[in-house]
């Protein structure tokens, strides 16, 4: 008997599993129509721009890992932004007293439409108008407004309210779009019809792929990157028509690990990416079956193995090409070993762990470190998620996002530039600190895991701190205890808080963890009396994340997609 509320969506041809159900659809429409594995993911994902405004943007960032079956390689492609030229290190230290403030100052060059276009120029098979007409319907036609949206606009009213031009978005006529308003987005749909034509306009002599980037140069080299700037200079922030002109997305390795015969690949340290990994590689030293799903040990043991990857996440990870991340060091068995002698069975980490050198297998004092919050409660995470199996053996796994509350919507244009400068830290000393044309460190990192060759599961959630917690619960859940995907997914999830927060003002809970009040109360007293500071989630909250997945049972020719009720993520199957 199932323990889920839905059912596992199962098909033979394709599947796709996406943060809101019409982008699923997309997704679903473009498999049908001939489309591979990234014609449809970016579907999905340029709908989801549109679908989930709220949390998502076409102007924002947009990783992901794809698998090409024909030449069985994995590809990563950063989708993320760097800071303008202007910038300077000391930046927000002089001007601001050490704060990052909300606003255009925060900006990063927007990253998103050249990974779409990208990955569709290299491996997809479609043109941008092809894959851009269900976001453009969207955004032109407009959709009925699902309850998170509405509450997540209410709650966050007066950020709206800063711009005249988000206001204009997002309080349509003065008020909260409620549940079953249509929500239009005129300015973003033109935006997109612009794209689709200037495409068309060189695609009919040169081809598809000089379409796309006669798409790509109109965003980053033509009216909407001069529009952008221009905006941003006289609202007092930094970026510039050059840092647009000059910018591109890279296509870079995956960093990977082996757990129980199977391949795991994620995104590099400008990302968490890395934490799904190395606690897996943590992991791997413990009989988690014996401890029991959701038992006491088995939650204390992951985590405190994620307290230390968090450990290293904020002592290690920057942009590689500005900060010497000791990723082999970080990765290796030995390191590892080492970590998990660390823990206690029996009590908790009050509060981050001291960081740990890869190399000298010894602690050193945590960097950077702010200041305890108190009783408060931590704030919820942005981003969405997207992947794609299609019938070649082709997967596809997304994490757009970009939250519209922080920064402005630029007028006429419709879009607001990534204000992903939120993930870095104002103190130079920090990894992650801020520098000219260097890439914030970016909480979204979709995953994807092989056996035996072949794609076992692209996977990711939206959530902020939360994803790598999320997508190692789902994972072992599939992978250890032998669950459905759907059971998978809805099975009641944990999150703990011990850590800088990655978004500005990275506000810490020392030894903070939640539990959905389904997990068992005796549970909670065990976990609380290893000195565990204990706090109680609904029984299904979207703070827990939303993950999605598709389970590809290789032997039987069948792909298993699962998709999270708490939040509006679906999954389609032929």
């Amino acid at each position: 008997m199932s323990a889920s509320n839905r059912l596992t969506i199962m098909g033979t041809r394709h599947v796709a599993a996406a943060g809101h159900y019409l982008a699923a659809h997309a997704a679903f429409e473009i498999l049908e129509a001939g489309g591979n594995a990234v014609d449809a993911g970016v579907a999905a994902g340029l709908a989801i721009n549109v679908l989930q405004t709220d949390k998502v943007n076409f102007g924002g960032v947009a990783p992901m890992i794809i698998y090409t079956a024909k030449d069985k390689k994995v590809h990563c492609i950063d989708g993320l932004g760097v800071w303008p030229k202007a910038i300077t290190p000391d930046y927000f230290q002089k001007k601001h007293g050490g704060k990052i403030p909300p606003g255009v100052e925060r900006c990063v060059v927007p990253a998103a439409p050249d990974a779409w276009l990208t990955a569709l120029a290299r491996f997809g098979t479609m043109s941008f108008a092809q894959v851009a007409s269900a976001a453009i319907r969207f955004a032109i036609e407009g959709f009925p407004v699902y309850p998170l949206l509405s509450q997540f606009i209410q709650t966050h009213r007066a950020d709206y309210e800063r711009w005249p031009s988000s206001a204009k978005v997002y309080l349509p006529k003065g008020r909260v779009p409620q549940v079953g308003d249509v929500f239009i987005q005129t300015e973003l749909g033109n935006t997109l019809k612009f794209l689709v034509d200037e495409e068309r306009r060189v695609a009919r002599k040169k081809g598809r792929v000089a379409g796309l980037k006669a798409a790509r140069d109109a965003f980053y080299k033509g009216d909407i990157a001069r529009e952008v700037t221009r905006f941003i200079e006289r609202e007092g922030g930094l970026m510039r028509f050059e840092d647009f002109a000059d910018f591109k997305v890279k296509v870079e390795p995956t960093v990977r690990t082996r757990f129980e015969g199977i391949d795991l690949h994620a995104c590099g340290p400008w990302s968490q990416g890395p934490c799904l990994p190395m606690t897996l590689n943590i992991l791997k030293g413990y009989d988690l079956r014996a401890m029991g799903h959701n038992s006491a040990d088995y939650i204390h043991v992951l985590t405190e193995a994620l307290k230390l990857t968090f450990s290293d996440r904020h002592n290690h990870f920057g942009d590689p090409e500005f900060v010497k991340v000791p990723m082999k060091g970080l990765m290796s068995e030995k390191y590892a070993s080492w970590q998990r002698s660390r823990i206690d069975p029996k009590k908790a980490y009050p509060e981050m762990p001291l960081g740990g050198d890869p190399k000298r297998l010894e602690t050193f004092k945590n960097i950077a470190m702010p200041v305890p919050q108190g009783d408060e409660a931590p704030g919820p995470g942005d981003t969405s998620y997207l992947c794609v199996i299609d019938r070649h053996g082709n997967a596809m796994s997304c994490t757009p996002s970009d939250g519209s509350d922080q920064t402005p919507i630029v007028p006429g244009v419709g879009i607001l530039c990534s204000g992903r400068g939120t993930q870095s830290w104002a103190d130079p000393t920090h990894p992650s600190s801020v520098a000219p044309g260097k890439r914030p460190r970016l909480t979204p990192n979709p995953a994807m895991a092989f056996k035996n060759g072949k794609v076992l599961m692209p996977f990711g959630t939206p959530g902020g701190d939360v994803q790598t917690q999320a997508m190692l619960q789902v994972f072992l859940n599939i992978n250890v205890f032998g669950m459905a995907a759907q059971d998978a997914i809805e099975a009641p999830r944990f999150s703990n808080y011990s850590f800088p927060g990655s978004f500005e003002p990275h506000k810490y809970y020392p030894n903070r963890l939640y539990l959905e009040s389904r997990i068992d109360p005796e549970v909670n007293k065990i976990l609380a009396a290893r000195g565990h500071d204990v706090r109680a989630w609904p029984e299904y909250t979207w703070l827990a994340g939303a993950v999605c997945t598709i389970v590809n049972d290789a032997k039987r020719g069948v792909l298993h997609g699962g998709a999270d009720p708490r939040r509006p993520a679906y999954v389609l199957g032929w």
